[in-house]
C-alpha cells in the first residue's frame, strides 16, 4: 500500500505553486505567505502595481469573502479555485455584485485558467479611499524585498510596526483605516 502523494497531502500548497509560476511567468515578482501567518497567500508586484491573490481549494464564498476584505492592500486582487467548475459558478454568480473586479481563476493540471480577469479597484479619476493604506503596504513590500527577507520573518518587527506591550502584534491584525505609511 503506498503513501500519501504530495498533493494530496498538500493541495493548497500546490495550488499557490501553481499560481506563483503563473505570475512569475507574466512578469511579478511574487511572495509567497510573506507574512509567515498566512494572512495573505500570495503578493504579485510588478513595478508599482501590487496584486493580492487568495487560493482555496474548496470554499468559494470563504475565499471570496476574503478578497473582499483584503481590497484595500492591493490595486487588485484575485481568488483561485481547485476547481473550473466552481470558478465558473462564482464569475457567474457575483458579475452583478461589487465582487465583480475579483478576479477569478482556477488551477488545474493543465495550469491556471483565467475566468475573468482581475480588475483595478479604482479607475482613473476616481476618489481612492485606500490610498494611505496601499502606499503602506507597498512600504512594507519594499522593505521585505530590501532587506531580502523570506516568507520565514514575521512583519511585525518591520521598522514603522506598531508593537503592544505585550510583545507585538501579527500583520492580520492591522486594520484597513490605521494611519499613513511611514515617512521615508
Amino acid at each position: 500500500m503506498s503513501g500519501p502523494t504530495a498533493s494530496s497531502r498538500h493541495p493548497e500548497r500546490d495550488l499557490v505553486e501553481q499560481a506563483a509560476r503563473h505570475l512569475s511567468d507574466r512578469g511579478f515578482r511574487v511572495l509567497v505567505d510573506p507574512d509567515g501567518t498566512d494572512y495573505f497567500d500570495l503578493v504579485a508586484r510588478r513595478e508599482n502595481e501590487v496584486g493580492l491573490i487568495e487560493v482555496k481549494v474548496r470554499d468559494a464564498r470563504g475565499v471570496l469573502a476574503q478578497a473582499l476584505r483584503r481590497r484595500g492592500w492591493a490595486d487588485w486582487c484575485a481568488i483561485a479555485l481547485g476547481s473550473a467548475h466552481s470558478a465558473e459558478r462564482l464569475a457567474r454568480r457575483t458579475a452583478a455584485t461589487r465582487a465583480v473586479k475579483i478576479g477569478v481563476w482556477s488551477i488545474g493540471k493543465e495550469g491556471v485558467r483565467v475566468h475573468r480577469p482581475a480588475s483595478a479597484w479604482v479607475g482613473p479619476g476616481e476618489a481612492d479611499p485606500f490610498e494611505p493604506l496601499r502606499a503602506r503596504f507597498r512600504h512594507w513590500l519594499d522593505e521585505v524585498e530590501l532587506l531580502g527577507l523570506d516568507a520565514s520573518v514575521r512583519w511585525d518587527g518591520l521598522p514603522g510596526a506598531v508593537r503592544r506591550a505585550s510583545g507585538g502584534r501579527a500583520f492580520a491584525e492591522w486594520r484597513l483605516d490605521e494611519g499613513a505609511p511611514p515617512e521615508p
